[in-house]
């Protein structure tokens, strides 16, 4: 197995991600070229976007799934879903076919507001887990939330896994971000690292950037444990 990317928006015309199918074959190419082999779309379940279908979104990662086929690239598809905190159907969607879980359905991948507070963060992620259920929240380091001190690690303890977005190394979401993204990783407090990538401008060379930022900040032993062995568990369901 090869790199395995848990956040993108890979699926054309859902949501503000790929426009088209020809700027997914594009993404996809780009991430190939990298050694990507396993990835797992993750739509937006927000109301503002067409990816809140669930059953469209299933169509189009069937489609993707052939066209990649038939492009010659070697990519494997995963079910998975960026669902919002705050988004009222999400708790009770929990436990039933209706939940938009990763891969085997153990994760659940989960985002806070950017830019304002979730003090009762801590709270959703204890109700997720009563469900049987493992939040894996993105980007933190994009988050107000997470810009209290301590909060990060107070998550991690109360079960949540963190999911990095490697852009924040290299400067693409300011120096808030990517000072916390850095400070995150030398506490040792992310499970992965994704690429949250969502167009095929500059793909292959900011996530190159990125992933070589990635392995230099944490050396070749946790690189791999964070784009590889990690996700790639993950996806099986496998919760260390």
């Amino acid at each position: 197995m090869g790199l395995v990317d848990l956040h993108l928006h890979l699926l054309p015309g859902v949501d503000d991600g790929s426009k088209s199918l020809d700027e997914t074959l594009e993404m996809a190419r780009a991430l190939s070229s990298l050694g990507y082999t396993h990835l797992a779309p993750s739509p937006h379940h927000r109301r503002e976007y067409a990816s809140m279908d669930a059953g469209l979104c299933a169509t189009k990662l069937d489609e993707v799934r052939a066209a990649l086929g038939t492009a010659g690239l070697a990519l494997e598809l995963f079910p998975n879903a960026e669902n919002f905190f705050l988004e009222d159907s999400l708790f009770t969607t929990l436990g039933t076919p209706a939940a938009r879980l990763l891969g085997s359905g153990k994760v659940l991948l989960v985002e806070a507001p950017y830019q304002g507070p979730l003090p009762m963060l801590a709270d959703l992620v204890f109700r997720m887990k009563l469900k049987g259920v493992t939040p894996l929240i993105a980007h933190p380091e994009r988050c107000f939330e997470f810009e209290k001190k301590g909060r990060a690690a107070e998550l991690v303890r109360a079960g949540a896994l963190l999911q990095l977005d490697m852009g924040a190394l290299i400067g693409r979401y300011g120096k808030t971000a990517e000072k916390l993204a850095r400070q995150f990783l030398g506490e040792g407090l992310y499970a992965v690292a994704a690429t949250d990538l969502h167009s095929p401008v500059n793909a292959q060379a900011w996530v190159a950037q990125s992933l070589k930022a990635l392995e230099k900040a944490v050396g070749a032993q946790v690189f791999s444990e964070l784009v590889e062995k990690r996700p790639a568990a993950l996806l099986q369901g496998v919760i260390e």
